[in-house]
C-alpha cells in the first residue's frame, strides 16, 4: 500500500515522498511551481545512496525545470520526479504502477516524463494509474523518447554559441569532447557527425563507447579526462557537478555546451570561476530544453512541427551570450534573471 508523506520544504509548493513496501518503491516528487502552468518534468530512477540524496536532486532539477520553461517562452511550471533505486536491476511493473499512484495524488500540479534511467515503456506501466504523463509510448497514445529533440536544441545553442565565438555556426572540422553517450549524448553525437565535427568521447558503458568508435570514428578518452581534451566545444552530457573547484583550472575548451542538467557544483563560484578563465558556458537549462519543447509541442498543444520552436533555442542562447559580454556576468546568471523575470511579470 502507497504510503506518501508531504515534506515542507521553503521556495516549493509541494514535496511528497512516497513508499510502498510492497513494491519496493521509494521516490520523490518536488514540484518548484506552477505560476505559468502545470509543472512538467522527468521521472529520473537512480541508486540514490538515501533519501537526503534524492531529495538535493529532485529539489535542484525541479528549480531547473520552471527556468528552462521560463527563459523557453513556455506555459509551464517546474516539477521533477526521483525514484531511488538501479534502473539496471530494480525495476518492476508493481514499482512504475506505484509510481502512478504517486502521480494521482497530486491531481494534475505534476506531469511526469522521462529522465535518466526510465524509458517509454516504463511511462506506460505509469500511464495505467494516472493520464497526467508524457513521452509515452505512440501504442499507448503518447510521443515516445524526447532524446532526440533533446539533442537537436543542444545542437542549435551549440551552433550560437559558435557564431558567437568563432564568427560562424559551422560545426564542420569542430573538435567536440562529449562526456556521457547515453540518449541525448548519442543523439548529439550522431547529429554532430553528421555536421562533420570531430568527437572525442568518454561513457560508462564501454559498449556504447565501441558503438561511438565504429560509427563515428570517435577518440576515446579516460573517463576522468575528457574534459582536458584539447577541444573547440565540451559538452556535458552525463550526470551534474561537472564544473567544479577541481575541473574548471583543467578545462582546454572555448565553449561549454551539453545536455547535462546542473552542470556546476558551486552554481554562486563555479560561473566565476568559468568566466575568468574566458571559456564560455552555455546555460544547461536554456540549451537542454528541446525535449521539453517536444512534449509541450506534441502533447500539450497537439501540434506536430516541433523545429521552429527548437530553432527558438538559438535566440535565447544568443540573447544570453550577448547580455552576459555587455553586462561582463556568466551567462547563467543573466540567464537565470530572465528566466526569474518571466515569472514575475507573468
Amino acid at each position: 500500500m502507497l504510503k506518501v508523506k508531504q515534506l515542507k520544504i521553503k521556495g516549493f509548493e509541494t514535496v511528497v515522498v512516497g513508499k510502498d513496501s510492497s513494491a519496493d518503491f521509494h521516490a520523490i516528487i518536488a514540484v518548484h511551481s506552477t505560476q505559468l502552468g502545470p509543472s512538467l518534468g522527468g521521472i529520473r530512477m537512480w541508486p540514490y545512496r538515501n533519501e537526503t540524496e534524492g531529495l538535493q536532486d529532485v529539489l535542484r532539477l525541479a528549480t531547473a525545470m520552471t527556468k528552462k520553461a521560463a527563459i523557453s517562452g513556455l506555459p509551464m511550471g517546474g516539477g521533477k520526479a526521483v525514484i531511488i533505486g538501479d534502473p539496471a536491476k530494480d525495476k518492476t511493473r508493481n514499482l512504475f504502477l506505484s509510481m502512478g499512484e504517486l502521480i494521482e495524488t497530486l491531481h494534475g500540479k505534476y506531469i511526469a516524463a522521462k529522465d535518466s534511467g526510465i524509458l517509454p515503456e516504463d511511462l506506460d506501466i505509469v500511464s495505467e494509474k494516472t493520464r497526467h504523463v508524457t513521452g509515452s509510448t505512440n501504442k499507448q497514445g503518447g510521443s515516445g523518447d524526447p532524446s532526440l529533440a533533446t539533442a537537436k536544441g543542444v545542437l542549435a545553442g551549440m551552433q550560437a554559441a559558435c557564431k558567437f565565438v568563432f564568427g560562424t555556426k559551422c560545426l564542420k572540422g569542430r573538435v567536440v569532447a562529449i562526456q556521457g553517450i547515453g540518449q541525448v549524448g548519442w543523439n548529439l553525437g550522431n547529429l554532430l557527425f553528421q555536421q562533420g565535427a570531430k568527437l572525442f568521447v568518454v561513457d560508462l558503458q564501454p559498449s556504447r563507447v565501441k558503438q561511438a568508435q565504429r560509427s563515428w570514428t570517435a577518440s576515446v578518452v579516460p573517463l576522468f579526462e575528457i574534459h582536458q581534451v584539447p577541444a573547440d566545444i565540451f559538452a556535458p552530457c552525463a550526470l551534474g557537478g561537472i564544473l567544479n573547484a577541481d575541473t574548471i583550472p583543467h578545462l582546454r575548451a572555448n565553449i561549454v555546451a551539453g545536455g547535462a542538467n546542473n552542470q556546476f557544483l558551486d552554481e554562486e563560484q563555479d560561473p566565476f570561476r568559468l568566466m575568468k578563465r574566458n571559456i564560455l558556458h552555455v546555460p544547461d537549462y536554456v540549451l537542454n530544453a528541446g525535449g521539453l519543447i517536444h512534449l509541450f509541442v506534441r502533447e500539450i498543444l497537439h501540434q506536430r512541427r516541433v523545429a521552429p520552436w527548437i530553432l527558438n533555442i538559438q535566440r535565447t542562447v544568443h540573447q544570453v551570450l550577448a547580455a552576459s559580454l555587455q553586462e561582463q556576468l556568466p551567462p547563467l546568471v543573466v540567464a537565470n534573471r530572465m528566466a526569474f523575470q518571466k515569472l514575475e511579470f507573468h
